[in-house]
């Protein structure tokens, strides 16, 4: 075939619009080998050939795209002619299934049309700039009716055009256009449509199944696309039906990954989602699935997924001082004990869990608890010697994190018997966890450092640019500096007061004399804190902020 042929080729339209995919057209003739294993396109064509491909040629052949492109899509004329023969089709069939109830054969041919004119919907996913024609047009609301039709197949077609037109790249193409459409899919009631479409659907049958992981995508879309709407949707019955989901004794597929992912982020950052969880006992459950890790590590990418997910979730309610209660009522604090010495991979996540029940004055029962179940036994040795992070979890520096947050919440919060045991564990085998302490102190103090003479470089060139250091500039300094571990160094120091203080007068004399011979400073220490007390704060309590604030300054002062 010569190059002026392979020019003037013309590529048929494909016959059904769901062919098109948003930015993705491709030119390949149907019996082609795959594109993976042969060089696609017409210049991959004309190369295979031996011929050699000019600007020229390369220039016409991509107008010849280009315009094949254009052809595809609609205009707003054709895109209202395709709406009202949707719309007739959605008429029919509803007609036909009415007179002829119990004789499928009389209503399947307007079934199947209407299935193929939802199928060539799919090209409006291309075209976000129209999505105001279909709700103009009301067509919102005819798709949202079909999602409850007897045939589960309308409803999982709808189901799949509506993952494909709240994509959220499409409707960050065009703001107007995506913020109309999901305005009137959440006028619709779309959560509590779908979730009443899913309970109904049977997930051994391939296509039914693929049909709840299709929800679970446009549920995911409408979240992220308008985080707001997270409240809203789990009042609609998602959150009873993700939990129903979740503990469902099937294997941990795909659906069941997804789930716990949706789980998540329906709890993130909103704390109705989180009491609601806990009123319809989410704790027991999260607490129930998850004790399958206990004593085996996940077996897939999948399923590490699932158990992360559920972890992070467990975390979120844990947020909410309500869920602190049901968490310790529930026996968490065992089953994270348990995880934390069977070092298995749920090792990190449940001390992860333990750091969240724990922290503020909200943890002072989950505090006592744990050491009366003998949790000093493990953390300890956690302290003493960081485990080794997993290959798909924890940083070493989090897990570090995460211990000292746990030892400083004990301190904080725990009185009588069991603080004295607390304080008892620092004067233990010649004082080894008060070296520990300063190796700690000393590690993270050298980062802190380091990281101040970044920030001292940084301001100079501001400086020198005549640039202004305004308080966003501050922040964001902070913030570097706590990525370079100043909230670790800030709790091991508190630790380090809290034990100086109540603790055996040897405690102290140990600390000054390794702070003697490595170099350190108790100026550097009292500053560190200072700073600390300066910026803790508790939003939900301005009272216990200033009380914890005197707290620490006092600490100060006695060291």
């Amino acid at each position: 075939m010569e190059v002026e042929e392979l020019l003037s080729f013309k590529i048929d339209k494909p016959n059904t619009a769901n062919t098109l995919k948003r930015k993705k057209f491709e030119i390949n003739d149907e019996n082609s080998a795959p594109r993976s294993k042969k060089k696609g396109g017409i210049v991959g064509q004309i190369q295979a050939i031996g011929a050699e491909v000019t600007d020229d040629d390369r220039a016409k052949i991509a107008r010849m795209v280009d315009e094949q492109t254009e052809g595809d899509l609609l205009d707003e004329t054709s895109l209202k002619k395709l709406l009202l023969q949707f719309e007739k089709k959605c008429y029919k069939n509803q007609e036909m299934r009415i007179k002829f109830p119990d004789l499928p054969e009389k209503f399947m041919e307007s079934e199947v049309e209407l299935n193929d004119v939802i199928q060539e919907m799919h090209v409006i996913g291309t075209i976000p700039e129209f999505y105001q024609v279909l709700i103009d047009l009301n067509t919102v609301q005819s798709l949202l009716q079909l999602l409850a039709h007897e045939n589960t197949d309308i409803a999982i077609a709808v189901v799949d055009l509506l993952q494909e037109l709240t994509d959220v790249d499409t409707l960050n193409e065009n703001e107007d256009g995506g913020t109309a459409l999901i305005d009137a899919l959440l006028e619709g009631q779309i959560v509590a449509v779908l979730v009443q479409n899913i309970e109904r659907l049977d997930e051994t049958v391939k296509e039914e199944a693929d049909g709840v992981h299709n929800t679970l995508a446009i549920i995911e879309n409408i979240t992220e696309f308008r985080p707001d709407v997270c409240h809203e949707a789990a009042q609609q019955g998602l959150l009873q039906w993700l939990l129903k989901r979740i503990k469902a004794k099937m294997p941990v597929d795909d659906n069941k990954v997804y789930a716990s992912e949706i789980l998540a982020i329906l709890l993130q950052n909103t704390d109705e989602n989180r009491l609601l969880l806990g009123d319809i006992d989410g704790i027991d459950v999260l607490l129930s699935q998850l004790s399958a890790y206990k004593r085996h590590d996940p077996t897939t990418k999948e399923e590490i997924e699932y158990m992360e997910n559920l972890f992070n979730s467990l975390c979120s309610c844990l947020m909410v001082p309500n869920n602190r209660n049901k968490f310790l009522k529930g026996e968490g604090l065992q089953l994270m004990n348990l995880m934390l010495r069977e070092k298995r991979m749920s090792r990190n996540s449940g001390l992860k869990v333990l750091n969240h029940a724990m922290t503020g004055s909200e943890g002072a029962d989950n505090c006592q608890k744990f050491i009366d179940i003998l949790g000093l036994r493990t953390i300890f040795p956690l302290y003493m010697k960081t485990p080794k992070p997993n290959k798909e979890g924890h940083t070493k520096d989090e897990i570090e994190e995460h211990v000292v947050s746990v030892i400083a919440s004990l301190l904080k919060n725990c009185q009588g018997t069991q603080r004295q045991r607390l304080l008892n564990k620092f004067t233990e085998n010649d004082h080894e966890k008060v070296e520990r302490l300063l190796e700690l102190h000393l590690k993270y103090l050298d980062r802190v450092r380091s990281c101040d003479n970044e920030i001292e470089q940084e301001k100079l060139r501001y400086k020198k640019q005549g640039l202004p250091i305004d308080s966003d500039l501050d922040d964001e300094f902070y913030l570097k500096r706590l990525d370079a571990g100043l909230f670790t160094l800030q709790l091991v120091d508190y630790i380090m007061l809290e034990v100086c203080s109540s603790g055996e007068p040897s405690i102290k004399q140990r600390v000054m004399q390794i702070l003697n011979m490595r170099g350190g400073s108790v100026k550097a220490i009292r500053y560190i804190m200072r700073e600390y007390a300066g910026n803790i704060g508790d939003a939900r309590d301005d009272n216990t902020q200033e009380a914890e604030q005197d707290r620490i300054l006092k600490l100060v002062d006695q060291f």
